[in-house]
């Protein structure tokens, strides 16, 4: 009887204890209360799930409970929440890639490849923070969409949404910051193609004698900015460097600061309710009933640990098995790739320089268009957030998206810029920058020797080789700019482990006299090209 006693009493005790233990790190939940939580029962009164919000370090700023509409998948899509951990994503992956980085000419590409060959997990880290940067993009963009296509940025959430669109931009320009890092050819380009806009700022009228009094000539803001970018008249160490320190330290901190602010005006008015359960001119979401009452704890929780868990999933698989953050030839200021352009995100910009006047159409009319999207709240007087009651407001939205998809398209680097039709080609096959259909065969199967189309064959089953020749032929022949045209690629041997491969071209000009395109490529047996397409 005394062994029980004292067996149960040390059970006891060691429960005691453990239940003490576990309330300290849950903040107040005792164990019984979380398997409660765990299996959908209500909360007891008092309730201890809002305890953690008042003690807890990380929970302090959730709300304590939503409205039950707002937590419903379809309402938000839970954006605001992605885009919030794509940024954490990329803040734990920069950080990890700064150990290995040194931001100088001298050192910038050789610590990447370094990264990518010789440290563990370091293309994966890398193709995360790539992969979770274009993601962020995209998210944010949606995020902003989404709030325009609810009405979710009228009174009283005017602030809600310029910081917001501060958001916006600063991940614009966080990813831009980023692309010149690697110092390779697409970086050094597509920066150079981005910074030279600042070039086309104009002198304010009056303004002149200040640039002759400092930089000797009157037309001195765009260079005065461009210098402030580049750190020289063109991209070095400076602009590296600067680049790095806007990268790493101003814009995170410039996206914190404002996420708070923003993030405290959104629990602060709550999360705005489908417009069809408020009345016009009403805003309800910071007043929830009772029986309408969502708790964090656990219910919402869940649902976001779910959500953030697939997204990680998604984001490592692909980057471990689809995504490929290419790195190209090292910068090289006296060569300019063929059909160079900026990010992606920034392709309705190119498009903008393509119709016109650099300074009208890439310095004002994008002002414009940011001016707007800022006051919007303020041009917007329908007090209804009801699709019915916004058709104008809808229609110039979807016009507007419609509008930057069509500039989009119109930036990409075969929209009115053309190349020879014999370089087009010949960049198609071998691209400059990038690995192309010849790079893609393994080292073993691109056999020494001369392949001329006009007399070429193959043999059924084709090799890689044999098919990629035979694309070739197909692809000059079909070509209205090369008429009688014929190709040659040449393979041979240039040292150990390096091949010289030379294409050729002969067609007709529109002279009609034999006209001839050459191009040689090296391509070094360590390259791995082939292996990146092979899984």
């Amino acid at each position: 009887m005394v062994g029980q006693d004292i067996s149960r009493g040390l059970r006891g005790y060691l429960g005691a204890k453990a239940d003490s233990v576990f309330e300290r790190i849950t903040a107040g939940i005792p164990w019984r209360d979380f398997r409660k939580m765990l299996r959908g029962d209500p909360p007891d009164r008092p309730n201890p799930r809002l305890k953690p919000h008042s003690e807890s370090f990380w929970l302090h700023i959730k709300p304590t409970y939503y409205h039950e509409s707002v937590t419903r998948f379809t309402h938000t899509f839970r954006l605001g929440l992605l885009s919030t951990y794509l940024f954490v994503v990329e803040l734990i992956t920069g950080l990890i890639l700064m150990i290995w980085y040194a931001p100088t000419p001298e050192r910038a590409y050789a610590d990447m490849v370094r990264l990518l060959s010789n440290v563990p997990f370091g293309q994966l880290m890398r193709d995360i923070h790539r992969l979770g940067a274009e993601a962020m993009v995209i998210v944010v963009v949606l995020h902003m969409f989404r709030t325009f296509l609810t009405g979710s940025y009228k009174k009283p959430r005017q602030f809600t949404w310029l910081t917001g669109v501060v958001l916006l931009i600063a991940t614009l320009f966080l990813s831009f910051s980023g692309y010149l890092l690697p110092w390779d050819q697409l970086a050094f380009w597509a920066v150079t193609i981005g910074t030279s806009m600042a070039e086309a700022s104009p002198t304010p009228p009056g303004a002149g004698w200040i640039g002759t009094a400092l930089f000797g000539t009157s037309d001195w803001v765009g260079q005065f900015i461009n210098l402030l970018l580049r750190g020289a008249p063109d991209i070095g160490a400076g602009g590296l460097l600067r680049f790095y320190l806007l990268h790493v330290i101003f814009l995170p901190l410039v996206v914190i600061f404002f996420f708070f602010f923003h993030y405290y005006k959104v629990v602060h008015f709550g999360i705005s309710l489908p417009a069809r359960e408020e009345e016009v001119g009403q805003d309800t979401a910071n007043r929830v009933p009772a029986d309408k009452r969502r708790y964090y704890l656990m219910d919402v929780a869940i649902d976001e640990i779910a959500l953030l868990s697939v997204v990680t999933f998604v984001l490592v698989a692909a980057a471990a098995f689809f995504y490929d953050a290419k790195l190209e030839h090292i910068a090289n200021p006296l060569k300019t790739p063929l059909h160079t352009t900026a990010p992606w995100y920034f392709y309705w910009l190119q498009g903008l320089l393509k119709i016109g006047d650099k300074v009208f159409w890439g310095l004002i009319v994008p002002g414009i268009l940011i001016f707007l999207t800022f006051a919007l709240p303020y041009l917007d007087y329908n007090p209804s957030r009801r699709g019915k009651d916004r058709r104008y407001a809808l229609a110039a939205g979807f016009l507007f998206a419609a509008w930057i998809v069509v500039l989009s398209f119109m930036g990409l680097p075969l929209y009115a810029v053309q190349s020879p039709p014999a370089e087009e080609v010949v960049q198609e096959f071998m691209p400059e920058e990038g690995v192309g259909p010849i790079r893609e065969i393994p080292w073993s199967e691109l056999e020494i020797g001369v392949y001329d189309t006009r007399t070429f064959q193959g043999s059924v089953p084709y090799s890689e080789l044999e098919r990629v020749i035979l694309e070739f032929k197909e692809r000059i022949a079909h070509d209205p700019g090369l008429p009688d045209g014929s190709g040659i690629i040449t393979i041979e041997a240039a040292g150990p482990g390096l091949k010289r491969i030379k294409f050729q071209i002969d067609y007709t000009d529109v002279d009609g006299k034999p006209a001839q395109f050459i191009k040689t490529f090296y391509l070094h047996e360590s390259s791995l090209y082939w292996e990146q397409f092979t899984f």
